[in-house]
């Protein structure tokens, strides 16, 4: 067996040997840090989304709270927590009170499953820099996103009230729509990876491995999916421009208007913990997640090489598409429901898996050996050629409404 397919398959070696007290405590040390980063990196990133869009817009943005406005994320966290909490007299109270961690739950176990280092040295045991490394990494990546939408759901039938319902309904729809466009575009890459371990698709674009780092990251080999994937995630975690499940001009607050206090917190908190999780699993999929060059004595130094320099370039990695996620909320307006769906159904789905013919003939005629110079040109072709038939076969969205208008 190749070094290559041992690296594959390898499991994290802090379960190597017997489950010992020590071994638990690594696991929980990894639990608390994962779920401490990402609070402070929702409380960072509400703040760099508030500073960056007020200098977009010339304004100062927050200044008050700390030094340059840094703590204004959590003295609204702390406002909100003492806040009187309210529970409307029509609600299902059990459910009422759950929804809310419903929704926080599972963006915290998808980022349970990213690589954000090497392997390291803890208490003795040594471990992958990740809370765990499931076989079936990127499956449980599409089983969290498909469960996020039901703390919105219930929160929205729970309520008791027809508004906060609407919102749950359209976001059910939102979601399950570009659910599918999110699960071909990592399958985009599982095609590649040939495995489905979030540890063992961040192998296969280190440096290490590679003759070029920016050649072998998996964005590179799939384009189509990297930004399908970018689209479908922003439209999971109801980020602008599609936030139609708390479009206010229409439905008040939405699926969150009967909540109060912490409660309401805890949705935005999910909802900003969700945009970082994403960030986090683009990176992994398609930038090689902490992988990255050393220059000069770092690549002689094996604790900066292993604790230092893989976190740097993962930080790197997600603050640029962070920046994107606040770029796209500075600049683009709220879309119509309609084009919303159309876009979802009417053309990610379907580029994605002509993507995904695509690849596979490729792959499968890279390893038989085909002529690559033949059937490159002959997949594309046929990709082309099936999807105008499909834009020409299906009517386009929205005629009917500008007809009636």
């Amino acid at each position: 067996m190749s070094t290559a397919m041992k690296a594959l398959i390898a499991v994290d070696p802090l379960f190597g040997g017997q489950v010992s007290w020590s071994v638990l405590a690594v696991v929980l040390i990894k639990v608390v840090i994962a779920f401490v980063i990402l609070l402070v990196s929702v409380m960072l990133y509400i703040w760099g989304m508030r500073k960056v869009i007020a200098d977009m817009q010339n304004r100062i943005g927050p200044n008050r709270a700390g030094p340059y406005g840094v703590l204004q994320t959590l003295a609204d966290g702390i406002k909100l927590f003492f806040k009187e909490q309210s529970i409307p007299s029509t609600a299902d109270r059990p459910v009422f009170r759950l929804a809310p961690y419903l929704s926080i739950m599972p963006a915290f176990l998808m980022f349970c499953i990213v690589p954000i280092g090497g392997t390291v040295s803890i208490l003795g045991h040594r471990t992958y820099l990740q809370v765990a490394d499931l076989p079936i990494g990127a499956l449980f990546i599409l089983a969290m996103s498909g469960l996020g939408v039901y703390g919105v759901m219930l929160a929205g039938w729970s309520s008791g009230s027809k508004y906060p319902l609407l919102g749950a309904v359209r976001s059910t729809a939102q979601l399950l729509s570009y659910e599918a466009a999110f699960g071909l575009a990592v399958l985009g890459v599982l095609i590649q990876a040939h495995t489905l371990s979030t540890h063992g698709i961040v192998w296969q674009q280190s440096w290490v491995n590679a003759g070029s780092f920016l050649r072998d990251w998996f964005w590179f080999r799939t384009i189509v999916p990297f930004g399908i994937f970018l689209i479908a995630a922003t439209a999971e975690t109801n980020h602008p421009p599609f936030d139609l499940v708390e479009a206010e001009q229409e439905l008040v607050g939405g699926f969150n208007t009967e909540y109060t206090g912490i409660r309401f917190a805890i949705f935005f908190l999910a909802e900003f913990m969700n945009v970082i999780t994403m960030s986090a699993i683009a990176t992994t999929l398609f930038l090689g997640g902490p992988s990255g060059p050393a220059f000069g004595f770092l690549a002689r130094t094996n604790v900066v090489n292993v604790w230092f320099l893989p976190i740097v370039w993962f930080t790197v990695k997600v603050l640029a598409l962070l920046f994107v996620t606040v770029w796209l909320r500075a600049s683009l307006p709220r879309m119509r429901y309609d084009k919303l769906m159309s876009l979802g159904w009417k053309y990610l789905i379907e580029i994605a898996i002509l993507w995904v013919l695509v690849s596979t003939a490729l792959v499968v005629g890279r390893d038989q050996k085909w002529n690559m110079f033949v059937v490159a040109p002959v997949a594309a072709a046929v990709a082309i050629g099936a999807f105008l038939v499909l834009y020409l076969a299906i009517p386009k969205a929205g005629e009917h409404v500008e007809e009636f208008h």
